[in-house]
């Protein structure tokens, strides 16, 4: 359900490529917050105590409701981020997935098991079960305003939890939809609620201590924000942040499929992709080749708004000042644009850029440009391209493009990233089985997979005593007792391992 407040101030969400007004949103205060989080807690017993089957009933409900809704879904996405409608139904599509994996895994991960006890506690019974941690609140971005807040509402349902959710001050609506979806199929109590606004609605979020955990995306600045916030309560959070991620080419890569894949996930979404591939390094053998094949697709490309455009208009309009900053400064250090150039910034439009040339320490290579641009460089050999691909603060995710199976797993191990995929662009996001998360100033925690799961859980050990034996931890215990197990202790952890 959408949270309501009597009186309070609206905001508009505005179509970025048209400036036309999508609808008005309320402003939801501290109060409103509050009282959203109050209901979420009422909310949480309720869910909680469900169990696993009736969680996952409703949640696969949730799933076919969201899927009847799919056309609905994606057209109110085309409107709020600009996007083509087919990369909204894409989307949604994966977001149904991830929603259908947790629902049908949840039990299975979370829920009790028996653990060996060991020969030292062979009279103990040990059980591993992992308990709700009861509100969640989850602080959603604009880029993908349906996949990446469901890699955390999902899962935090799943779990047993209760969501209150603010999205992107640019797609309120998609998060009133999305919530109004969980509330037709699940409307004894309001498990999943959206709350709207700006920063200050955010923050009152992270900042209040009825929250049990946060799950953000966004910025690495603003992750710091919410931190400094959850700080004040000990609120822990997930925070999945911007990347500059990398792909490398190798000498016998299948050039047609990289610069495929290259250009896909450079330019889709404008480039607005927080896994898109901003630096592409290529073994000198097949530099000039693999350049030409990724310039000439980059030329057929076509922002806009209208449904035959390959991508749409930059969401935020504060991004295109980082995007010409990025190109100007490129080009003023020596770099070249193979596509486009400088001109290509026609607001709220950009068009493909691909520069070549441009050193280490230029914006472009060290910042997260998120726009539809790709610097391209040539390397010795993939041990270069990996050293080149973690010289940067970011490790979000990676794509390496190879002939042998051997070396572009070692690449992809060697690359300081949460995820990375070789020969195929981010193929890790389909697959909802594995964790999607980043190292450094990527951020930190999983969404995703059993990991995601656990992200929103917390273990609970508990042991139970099936028969006495002589007891250490007692002043009744006797040196005989200590003896016994001196000599057990002994046998078992004593002798000389050999190589």
């Amino acid at each position: 359900m959408s949270v309501t407040v009597e009186g309070a101030g609206t905001f508009a969400s505005l179509n970025p490529a048209t400036g036309e007004v999508v609808a008005e949103h309320p402003v939801h205060d501290d109060a409103a917050v509050a009282a959203a989080l109050g209901r979420a807690r009422e909310a949480a017993h309720w869910w909680g105590a469900l169990g696993w089957k009736e969680r996952r009933v409703r949640l696969l409900n949730v799933k076919g409701s969201l899927t009847r809704n799919l056309g609905r879904m994606a057209e109110l996405v085309h409107q709020e981020t600009g996007k083509p409608l087919k990369d909204a139904q894409l989307e949604i599509i994966m977001a149904v997935a991830h929603l259908d994996w947790a629902a049908r895994n949840a039990a299975k991960v979370l829920g009790p098991r028996s653990v060996r006890p060991g020969l030292m506690a062979l009279n103990q019974r040990c059980l591993l079960e992992y308990r709700p941690l009861g509100v969640v609140g989850v602080i959603g971005p604009w880029n993908y305003p349906v996949l990446t807040p469901m890699g955390s509402i999902a899962y935090a349902l799943a779990a047993g939890n209760a969501v209150v959710f603010k999205p992107s001050e640019y797609t309120p609506g998609v998060g009133e939809l999305l919530a109004g979806i969980v509330a037709g199929v699940v409307p004894e109590h309001p498990v999943l609620q959206t709350v709207t606004g700006r920063g200050p609605t955010g923050a009152a979020l992270a900042a209040s201590p009825a929250v049990d955990k946060i799950a953000f995306t966004g910025s690495a600045r603003t992750a710091r924000r919410v931190m400094a916030a959850c700080a004040a309560n000990l609120t822990p959070i997930v925070a999945e942040c911007s990347g500059k991620d990398a792909c490398l080419v190798d000498a016998d890569a299948d050039l047609d499929a990289a610069a495929d894949a290259v250009l896909w996930g450079a330019m889709s979404n404008a480039g607005q992709t927080c896994i898109g591939v901003e630096r592409v390094y290529v073994v000198d053998e097949a530099y000039e080749a693999f350049l030409g094949k990724l310039a000439d697709r980059a030329r057929g490309l076509r922002p806009g708004f209208d449904r035959e455009a390959d991508y749409g208009p930059i969401t935020m309009p504060a991004q295109l000042d980082v995007i010409e900053r990025h190109i100007g400064d490129a080009l003023e250090r020596g770099g070249e644009a193979v596509v486009g150039g400088a001109a290509s910034v026609r607001r709220p439009y950009v068009d493909p850029v691909v520069l070549t040339g441009v050193p280490d320490d230029a914006a472009a290579v060290r910042e997260e440009t998120f726009g539809p641009t790709v610097t391209v460089h040539r390397v010795k050999d993939l041990d270069e391209a990996v050293e080149k691909a973690n010289a940067t603060g970011y490790g979000l995710a990676g794509t390496v493009f190879s002939g042998s199976r051997s070396r572009a797993l070692d690449a992809a191990r060697r690359i300081r990233s949460g995820m990375t995929s070789i020969n195929s662009f981010a193929s890790f996001v389909q697959v909802a089985a594995l964790p999607f998360g980043g190292v450094g100033e990527s951020g930190f925690g999983r969404v995703h997979g059993a990991d995601g799961l656990r992200e929103f859980a917390r273990p609970k050990a508990i042991t139970r005593q099936r028969f006495a034996t002589g007891n250490l931890t007692s002043f009744a215990g006797t040196d005989k007792d200590m003896a016994r197990v001196l000599g057990l202790v002994t046998l078992l952890h004593g002798r000389r391992h050999r190589r």
